[in-house]
């Protein structure tokens, strides 16, 4: 008994054309996880801010529960400081979508987050009123 002979065909390498689609395919997956990356990046800032303004809020709101003759246009730090949660020390801050540190305006309600202008900070893509939840805590 013979053991089999190799087939004296060659074996075909992959063509120019396969390993180009192959590296087209690679590259629109890797774009695409960039893309979405980027965009949770952002929905996770946004959502950072969010909570950073309910808590915010919800300080103003106890604030002016145990003081209801006081305007909410002459609140301060030093007043809304002691309602925050887990004994902060400061009025918290959020993060911009381009890395800027924010401060929150605390004399409206609900609180907003200042552009660095005095105006609100919202770049949600939501208009008139940007009430997504992102960035705000509703109105």
């Amino acid at each position: 008994m013979q053991s089999p002979r190799p087939s004296a065909i060659p074996k075909q390498a992959f063509t120019l054309l396969e390993m180009s689609i192959v590296l087209m395919v690679l590259m629109a997956l890797l774009s695409t996880g960039l893309f979405v990356s980027r965009k949770t990046d952002e929905w996770k800032l946004g959502r950072q801010a969010s909570e950073t303004l309910r808590t915010v809020y919800s300080a103003q709101r106890m604030f002016l529960a145990d003081n209801p003759t006081f305007a909410v246009g002459d609140i301060t730090p030093v007043l809304l400081i002691p309602y925050l949660p887990n004994q902060a020390a400061a009025i918290p801050t959020v993060t911009s979508l381009a890395g800027a540190t924010l401060t929150i305006i605390i004399n409206v309600s609900p609180p907003v987050v200042n552009s660095g202008d005095g105006t609100a900070y919202d770049p949600s893509a939501t208009p008139p009123n940007h009430t997504d939840s992102l960035w705000d805590v509703g109105e």
